[in-house]
């Protein structure tokens, strides 16, 4: 952790557009994830509001199409198109990359799945590491070179507080051994995204391409909670009246993944992890939120960025 937290204007109530009010992103091309709803479509529907090219990975790409024709800025100069986009299948991740031409300025990693009962890929990964995490991970590493080009793209990883409540279980990953508890399952996808976040910054400072990671805080209406049913059975820590971690409507969940897509107040910082548009600090024991620090180590970083590329070298192989 940085004893420097960076701070900006903005807070847990502050709304996306209002991030970027009066920011112009035309010639920017940006990528977001998971983008047919939630703070994912708030994000697409923001970034090309202020003129930048979006394109949104979507796994139903009839819907997808639905969704950038009505988030598209009527007028403006910013654009909106699907793209086919399934995280949990690495033929259609690696179609995706290899379809991809020019440089990649904006890439947001916002898809997820959130404590869903035991599934599996076709390569027997656990379902919410497969698409939180390594979906991702493959994405954005093929996509590389196209983020070189940009000369100084930002990486954008929506982690959650959940990371806070277990490290990644490198001897199980995919829980062959542990019994499956859904919310380890996801708490491990979440630090992952942080671990990611921290390592990518390491090895693509050179390339001048920032990345973070965030928590988005709790936020209400969208498609995130669908396996989770009556609040009850969450942890009690996400009721609404906790004080712990901020509930918010989408239009301001979607803010910090803005701020660090875009703004010039984070130009230059990689390697974070951000709440309510500012840099968080430690998690203390007891208070969801922060940043835990098995989810910043260093060690746990290089050591997930290693695992990750033999599990998709070891998928390749085998396919």
């Amino acid at each position: 952790m940085n004893d420097n937290l960076i701070t900006t204007p903005f807070g847990a109530q502050t709304t996306a557009a209002e991030v970027l009010a009066g920011i112009d992103l035309s010639g920017r091309r940006a990528i977001v994830t998971g983008a047919g709803s939630g703070i994912g479509r708030e994000t697409a529907r923001v970034l090309a509001a202020a003129g930048a090219e979006v394109t949104i990975g979507v796994r139903d790409l009839a819907a997808g199409e639905q969704a950038a024709e009505e988030i598209a800025p009527a007028g403006g100069p910013g654009t909106v198109r699907a793209a086919m986009l399934d995280l949990a299948d690495q033929t259609s991740v690696r179609a995706f990359v290899e379809a991809w031409r020019g440089p990649l300025h904006i890439l947001v990693l916002n898809a997820g799945v959130m404590a869903s009962p035991l599934q599996r890929t076709k390569e027997g990964w656990e379902m919410q590491f497969a698409t939180n995490h390594l979906g991702h991970f493959a994405l954005a590493t093929g996509l590389h070179s196209a983020l070189t080009a940009a000369h100084g793209a930002r990486v954008v990883a929506v982690s959650s507080v959940g990371h806070v409540n277990g490290d990644v279980l490198f001897d199980d990953i995919n829980f062959d051994q542990h019994p499956y508890d859904p919310w380890a399952a996801y708490s491990q996808s979440k630090t992952a995204n942080v671990l990611f976040a921290v390592e990518a910054a390491r090895r693509w400072a050179s390339d001048l391409i920032a990345v973070n990671a965030l928590n988005p805080g709790r936020i209400t209406s969208t498609r995130l909670g669908r396996h989770i049913g009556d609040i009850s059975n969450s942890p009690a820590s996400f009721e609404a009246t906790s004080t712990d971690v901020s509930w918010k409507t989408i239009e301001q969940g979607a803010a910090t993944s803005v701020l660090l897509a875009a703004s010039p107040l984070v130009e230059g910082v990689t390697g974070r992890y951000f709440e309510d548009c500012n840099e968080a600090g430690p998690h203390r024991p007891g208070v969801r939120r922060g940043v835990a620090a098995h989810a910043v180590d260093p060690r746990n970083a290089a050591r997930l960025w290693q695992t990750s590329l033999d599990m998709l070298v070891a998928a390749r192989a085998t396919a």
